[in-house]
């Protein structure tokens, strides 16, 4: 009987054109990072295993705490651990970032500057989701008290003529993300979650989940009004992007417009 011979062959180097590597930020929070990859893996279309995505993931738990730092003011800055991070990302060969959080995209320019491969921008691309499929211009906003402080998605959302709406219970959204940082993600969490959301769509023409604590606990969401997750538009632009070769892969880093907190 013939036995199957496994050796390694020098010389096929750099006969494989060169793939997209997708450099990941992740820890914001850990829970929502392992949602992007399993979402990537879901929506690639693949007969094997060579058929995904080339992907280098930072899960990294000492990044400073953007609410600290963003509304309470007594926190670390997290701009140089995520540079770190990037820069890190990027020697290790990634050829593009993405970055699992949204309230982490008020640093997204510093991380863009630090770097010379491109950063995919998940406010500017979520929005431009919420103006394509939205039937009128008011956004009911699920997100961090920080992105709504800071004007993140208000500012990215009035360039295109659409409002904010906030939750009238933002302090139980806050419950609800801390809860899924401490892991729990269960039926009950989403049933609240539901509530808030109902709740916001009576004054709102579309909903949008800004949060990535939330979009692992929106599976109850009503289906109506139509809602926009800005995780789900993060995958959808990695998984354009990432199965192109490098060559051709059209993907280019959205510089973030500086955006200060609200008093």
């Amino acid at each position: 009987m013939t036995r199957a011979r496994c050796e390694h062959d020098s010389g096929a180097e750099g006969k494989v054109a060169a793939r997209p590597v997708v450099g990941v930020i992740g820890g914001m929070g850990p829970e929502a990072t392992v949602e992007l990859l399993r979402r990537i893996i879901q929506r690639t279309p693949a007969d094997d295993d060579s058929d995904h995505i080339h992907m280098l993931v930072e899960n990294s738990p000492r990044i400073p705490s953007r609410i600290a730092h963003l509304i309470d003011g007594t926190g670390e800055d997290p701009t140089p651990e995520l540079v770190r991070i990037a820069r890190n990302l990027e020697a290790a060969g990634a050829t593009m970032l993405a970055m699992p959080c949204n309230t982490a995209h008020c640093y997204a320019l510093a991380i863009s500057i630090a770097v010379a491969i491109p950063l995919l921008d998940m406010v500017q691309l979520a929005a431009g989701r919420v103006h394509e499929t939205a039937p009128g211009p008011r956004v009911g906003l699920l997100a961090s008290t920080a992105v709504h402080r800071t004007g993140l998605y208000a500012s990215a959302l009035a360039r295109l003529g659409m409002a904010v709406v906030s939750p009238a219970s933002q302090d139980e959204v806050m419950l609800l993300i801390r809860a899924v940082k401490r892991g729990d993600t269960g039926a009950p969490l989403q049933q609240r979650l539901r509530k808030i959301a109902m709740e916001l769509a009576a004054h709102s023409d579309s909903l949008l989940i800004a949060c990535t604590e939330l979009s692992v606990i929106a599976q109850a969401l009503p289906t109506t009004p139509p809602s926009v997750d800005a995780l789900d538009v993060l995958t959808d632009a990695i998984v354009s992007a990432a199965r192109l070769p490098a060559r051709d892969t059209a993907v280019r880093s959205l510089r973030p417009r500086r955006v200060r907190p609200t008093s």
